[in-house]
């Protein structure tokens, strides 16, 4: 078994402003980290709209497309806009996320990071929002329980800003557990502990500013890891963002690469008790360039080896 990367150039054609955060040297800074490792190279396909329509309505979908600029840039929230390459990235970035799933269910590998933008966790049902288009991750989780028929999935955000999107397209889903670790307060000002699910499927962690890596691991072995463990997913999914990283511009966490590469073998560590080993792992956040690259490489090594 081996670990899958699955990625596209079109991640290079999604252009935002300049100063913009969320930028194409993320992807640059992000492969290069990846060169030379021993993974399996997938080129990312396009997700169908069939795809999509797990967990957006046609109307979003035609609203992108309508919205989608022939030159220049669009913007579509504060935060959020769109190029001429744009569409076609997130539609590459929803099927990567849907092939490392098939991928992993289907034996070709143990486990598999998606290597594009824009992110996805932001994306409610109907709106763009925080960089994000299309919800990668749930999307992801969609895809295992109705294509593949899976019975339970977990889906584990340790972004620094709350998955409201993942929460959003998985709200009313009772066969997917969602975890979310945040900075809190911090936009998007979602994410508060008391926000459950109806059927008792989300678990917010909001975390204070300054909180460091030891303080997260308190909070993973005692919030997360045991739940996780009861609840005996077939897959896990991770939504790999980065910027909790102390180095980050856009938020007050203090995580260094070390922390991420505790949390991922935790997780493949649990993935391996409960799932076969079974994770799909698709990025998120992560701004500052350096810490990112560097980051990602701490959390591949670790699928890597699981995946050995």
């Amino acid at each position: 078994m081996t670990t899958a990367l699955i990625t596209h150039a079109d991640a290079l054609n999604h252009v935002t402003p300049t100063g913009h955060p969320e930028r194409v040297a993320r992807i640059e800074h992000v492969l290069h980290a990846l060169a030379g490792k021993d993974l399996k190279r997938i080129t990312a396909p396009m997700a169908s709209d069939d795809d999509l329509q797990r967990v957006h309505p046609a109307s979003y979908i035609d609203m992108l497309r309508k919205a989608l600029p022939e030159e220049g840039q669009i913007q579509l929230d504060a935060d959020t806009w769109m190029s001429p390459g744009s569409l076609d990235a997130a539609y590459r970035g929803a099927g990567a996320a849907i092939t490392a799933v098939d991928m992993v269910l289907g034996g070709e590998v143990q486990n598999a990071f998606c290597a594009m933008r824009p992110p996805g966790h932001h994306a409610e049902t109907a709106k763009p929002m925080g960089f994000c288009l299309f919800g990668n991750a749930a999307l992801a989780a969609k895809h295992a329980l109705d294509h593949h028929g899976l019975s339970r999935v977990a889906v584990v955000d340790f972004d620094v800003h709350h998955g409201n999107g993942t929460q959003d397209l998985l709200w009313d889903e009772p066969r997917a557990l969602f975890f979310s670790s945040h900075q809190f307060p911090l936009w998007p000002g979602t994410g508060e502990r008391s926000e459950t699910g109806p059927h008792g499927n989300i678990v917010n962690l909001p975390l204070p500013p300054r909180t460091d890596g030891a303080h997260m691991r308190e909070i993973y072995n005692r919030d997360v890891f045991p739940r996780l463990i009861d609840y005996d997913p077939e897959l896990i999914i991770i939504s790999a963002g980065f910027d909790a990283h102390a180095d980050d511009p856009l938020a007050e966490l203090m995580w260094t690469e070390e922390d991420f590469r505790w949390l991922t073998e935790r997780l493949c560590a649990i993935a391996d008790a409960v799932c076969g080993g079974r994770v799909v792992s698709t990025l998120e956040g992560g701004y500052d360039l350096e810490a990112l690259a560097a980051s990602v490489a701490a959390h591949v090594d670790v699928l890597m080896e699981a995946g050995a």
